[in-house]
């Protein structure tokens, strides 16, 4: 705003500036830059997911692991699907496989694509040094809408049940999604909501994994595999 004002008022004193386009700093304030900056650098790394169910379809969210095609989610997405898609923001659809699976309290599933191209990855956090009270960021996938971010603060860290506590909007659809901090780091898999009520909607109460959970989860697998 500062630097418009100088530019008017040097044009309106007869003064030859050049007039420059402003810099994206200049348009956005400094915590919607980093949301801009997060989700641009890690939507791509986003997918949705859909598992056929013999009573419908389980809707879920997925995080790329490695650029040829292994991605993370929630067990509970895939759990008893015959025929799970993959959809990335780009909007190809691949077909996926089960690589492993952990318990319902872990919640974790690993799935495989086979990408035409290498894909974009996400960068893992430690979720060791997260803070009640620092400021996150989700990217799911809510009721079919993809590639949607929200925010809010860590509100809590349930030690004795290993779960972290946001109110950053979780809905259907958000299962299996990162938890991001602002340096776009995933710390957490977003896992459910708290519904008293029967409430399938979120009432500013949601729980994740915590991603050093997902790291061993993955290591895990792989050493499984070889």
């Amino acid at each position: 705003m500062l630097v418009r004002i100088l530019i008017i008022l040097c044009v309106t004193a007869g003064l030859n500036v050049g007039i420059v386009s402003p810099a994206f700093s200049l348009n956005y304030a400094a915590d919607e830059q980093i949301n801009i900056s997060v989700y641009e650098a890690i939507n791509p790394a986003i997918v949705s997911i859909e598992a056929q169910l013999d009573d419908g379809v389980s809707a879920g969210t997925g995080c790329i692991v490695t650029s040829d095609g292994l991605i993370l989610t929630g067990s509970h997405v895939v759990d008893g699907g015959e025929n799970i898609e993959v959809k990335t923001s780009g909007g190809q659809v691949y077909k996926a496989s089960i690589v492993s699976k952990m318990g319902k309290n872990n919640d974790l599933a690993l799935l495989k694509i086979e990408p035409k191209q290498p894909l974009k990855t996400i960068k893992f956090g430690n979720s060791e040094d997260i803070k009640v009270g620092q400021r996150v960021l989700a990217i799911g996938n809510p009721f079919g809408f993809a590639g949607t971010l929200t925010q809010g603060i860590i509100s809590r860290i349930d030690y004795s049940k290993n779960k972290i506590q946001t109110d950053a909007a979780i809905n259907p659809g958000c299962s299996g999604g990162p938890l991001l901090n602002t340096s776009g780091e995933v710390i957490g898999i977003n896992q459910s909501i708290y519904n008293p009520d029967n409430n399938i909607s979120n009432i500013g109460i949601g729980f994740a994994i915590p991603i050093n959970d997902a790291k061993k989860f993955i290591q895990i697998a792989k050493l499984t595999k070889k």
